[in-house]
């Protein structure tokens, strides 16, 4: 069944057992969630299959199986859809001789909107370009770059906005603006979903979160709980200092600790709660008369976080 123009199911995006393969390489592997208004970030580190499962999305890509469902219409070979949803890419994606209005413009003559000059200054001051907009854009910092193609996606005014790495380029204050701009638009019932690799960027701005590893999804929901299990998880943590082993040995004591191994000159300690045992480190030290070398998380990578998820 269509839905109504004007209209926004309550599952705005559904993507149902979704893959994507490029020969014998599986870029997405599947992946099932759904979206309704507000702002989720697509979490990843790179090559996780972010901008693939975006472009499916946006109906640029066909699934290799299962089905991406928008707006309640299959989002492949629907181009009715367009009207209603943008694509933010993460690849540079303006022409260097145009200016930023005649860039803006030429998205807007395209969706053959009825001011096509009124929804581009309406565009242009949403990511607060307006001033820049004669420039030509081949004379842009990337940060700028990112801003223009996002009035670009704007400027139709979509009820959902999807965003590829978005941030990239821009300085704290252009970060800050854009996501004031993002959490707007999704008060006012829109749909976002935006891709970082970048934790903080998707804690300043999203609740809901989905983790995407591999091509697989690894975890979804509220950010907090997902959070939550990123860090609740076992940690190991090298120690180096001036008597390993009387400090090993302060150490078997601490309730938080579950591990600790004596090898090559360190301490190698397990514990599965980091931000507990980093302040009882120097108590341990202390108590013990031991002088602290080094205290070095060894799986605090993004990627060694992403594995964790996966492997749950």
């Amino acid at each position: 069944m269509s839905t109504a123009e004007g209209s926004v199911p309550e599952a705005a995006v559904e993507v149902l057992e979704v893959s994507r393969w490029y020969g014998n390489v599986v870029a997405v592997n599947g992946i099932s969630f759904a979206l309704g208004a507000g702002v989720t970030g697509l979490l990843g580190p790179n090559g996780a299959g972010k901008t693939t499962l975006l472009n499916m999305i946006a109906g640029f890509l066909k699934p290799s199986a299962g089905e991406v469902r928008v707006l309640g219409e299959t989002a492949f070979g629907t181009p009715d859809i367009y009207r209603r949803v943008a694509l933010v890419p993460e690849r540079e994606a303006v022409y260097e001789f145009q200016t930023g209005y005649q860039f803006v413009r030429m998205s807007a003559q395209m969706h053959q909107l009825p001011d096509a000059d009124e929804a581009t200054r309406r565009a242009l001051d949403m990511v607060e370009m307006a001033d820049e907009s004669d420039r030509a854009t081949g004379g842009y910092s990337k940060g700028m770059k990112q801003r223009i193609k996002i009035a670009a996606a704007l400027v139709h005014d979509p009820d959902i906005l999807l965003l590829d790495e978005p941030f990239n380029g821009m300085d704290p204050r252009q970060r800050l603006q854009m996501m004031e701009l993002l959490g707007r638009m999704a008060e006012q019932g829109r749909t976002i979903l935006f891709s970082s690799h970048i934790l903080e960027e998707v804690e300043r701005l999203g609740d809901n979160v989905l983790v995407v590893v591999a091509g697989r999804l690894a975890a979804a929901g509220d950010f907090r709980a997902i959070r939550k299990l990123m860090t609740d998880r076992p940690h190991t943590i090298t120690i180096r200092s001036s008597d390993n082993r009387g400090l090993a040995r302060e150490l078997m004591g601490e309730e938080s600790v579950f591990g600790v191994e004596l090898t090559d000159g360190k301490i190698v300690v397990r514990t599965n709660e980091l931000g507990t045992f980093i302040s009882l480190a120097p108590r341990a030290a202390q108590a013990a008369d031991v002088s602290l070398f080094e205290v070095r998380p060894e799986d605090e990578s993004l990627e060694s976080v992403f594995e964790y998820l996966v492997s749950r």
